[in-house]
């Protein structure tokens, strides 16, 4: 039980152990008792779906550009640079401009292209399990599934994809709430050295253009009915496409998989009705939302729920709880693969909506099936290890045995 003196003296600068293992007490009790928090470091915290969704629907008072508030946390670095150029971190026109370019880069025909390579990854890995008395559900499974995808959109060559997990996950790890200055050297050096690499893959690609239906970048380079991307935008929206798509999709399959795990009944109701994968990765995305934290700052004096905002308020989305709210989900702690209404906010919402949504659904739902298919039997061999971040909610280790 979290008492109101844990909530009076709640702060993402200074988290307990206790939150990162769970954090969904926390969020009910902030929920119930002080639902929109003031911070001791400053801004806001919002708990509630129907305030996070206000928040959302109204983009021109509450934005997403972030160079106020990064500025002071990574001054005039590559982490800055990067942070502040990519699509998800700005507003509209630069925003609307950058995602239509992407967004008709991950259009159905292209998803559709898309599949074949991801079941022949994915049957790939599980067949390279067989006959193994341990494995790990991220280190050997879920973290190579983004990484070929990403790499097969930007046409990334095999023998050169290495790098991109270390670089992807030290440049979100500097996007939590707190960081260290180790943290930030690590994210800053994965930019630094992530460049030059794209420029190279940049000059090559415009020597040798891919086809623009199946090929992302080739396709961010040309641009599309008079739209361009500056060649700053073409680098660090590129970095974006990875980062975006590889941390959170292996989230969603470890979450979901360990998620089965914690919940055998939900586990056998999907052997038994595998076609019901659909709904069980939207509730996979509900129940533990893989990116648990977004923030916006207040454009203008506002007001939520009866709570004034001065202009300039920086303001934290927690969308894990908004996700566990008794007043949007009937039992929200409850894991229910056939959950009807389940209009979660784990993509976010309004014009800053993930844009590689369907891309994320499409991953989740053939890694884990075909994972259940060939694994029915899985079980723990020793405790989970978390990923210790606030934000972005998974796991660095889930040792398994498969029989």
């Amino acid at each position: 039980m979290i008492d109101k003196k844990s909530i009076d003296e709640f702060s993402l600068a200074n988290l307990s152990a206790a939150f990162y293992q769970n954090p969904y007490p926390f969020y009910h009790a902030l929920r119930k008792l002080e639902p929109i928090k003031k911070m001791p470091e400053g801004g806001y915290f919002l708990t509630r779906y129907e305030d996070i969704q206000f928040v959302y629907k109204n983009p021109k008072l509450f934005s997403s550009d972030k160079q106020r508030e990064f500025q002071p946390k990574y001054g005039n670095s590559a982490l800055y640079e990067h942070h502040t150029t990519s699509l998800v971190f700005n507003d509209p026109p630069l925003h609307t401009r950058v995602r239509k370019l992407i967004a008709g880069a991950l259009h159905p025909k292209a998803l559709e292209n898309l599949e074949p390579g991801l079941i022949q990854c994915v049957d790939s890995l599980l067949a390279k399990m067989r006959g193994k008395t341990q494995v790990d559900l991220i280190e050997d499974y879920a973290m190579h599934i983004p990484i070929e995808i990403i790499g097969n959109l930007l046409g990334v060559p095999h023998e050169e994809r290495e790098p991109l997990r270390g670089w992807s996950l030290a440049i979100l790890g500097a996007l939590e709430p707190k960081i260290s200055p180790e943290v930030f050297k690590h994210g800053n050096q994965a930019v630094i050295e992530f460049l030059p690499y794209l420029e190279d893959l940049i000059a090559r690609r415009r020597a040798e253009p891919g086809d623009p239906e199946k090929d992302v970048l080739t396709r961010l380079m040309q641009g599309e009915e008079g739209e361009a991307l500056t060649h700053q935008e073409l680098l660090h929206n590129c970095i974006f496409l990875l980062n975006a798509g590889h941390e959170t999709t292996t989230n969603l399959i470890g979450n979901s998989l360990y998620a089965l795990l914690e919940h055998p009944e939900q586990k056998q109701r999907l052997l038994e009705q595998p076609e019901l994968i659909h709904s069980a990765v939207e509730e996979f995305l509900r129940f533990e939302s893989s990116n648990q934290l977004g923030n916006r700052i207040s454009t203008a004096e506002t007001e939520i729920a009866g709570i004034t905002l001065p202009a300039q308020t920086q303001i934290t989305l927690c969308i894990g709880a908004a996700n566990r709210d008794p007043e949007r989900f009937p039992e929200p702690d409850k894991l229910d693969i056939q959950r009807t209404q389940n209009r979660h906010l784990a993509f976010g919402s309004g014009i800053h909506q993930c844009v590689g949504l369907n891309l994320a659904r499409m991953e989740g739902r053939i890694a884990i099936g075909q994972f259940l298919k060939c694994y029915p039997n899985y079980r723990l061999a020793a405790p989970a290890t978390r990923g210790g971040r606030a934000r972005f909610r998974g796991f660095l280790n889930i040792p398994c045995y498969l029989n």
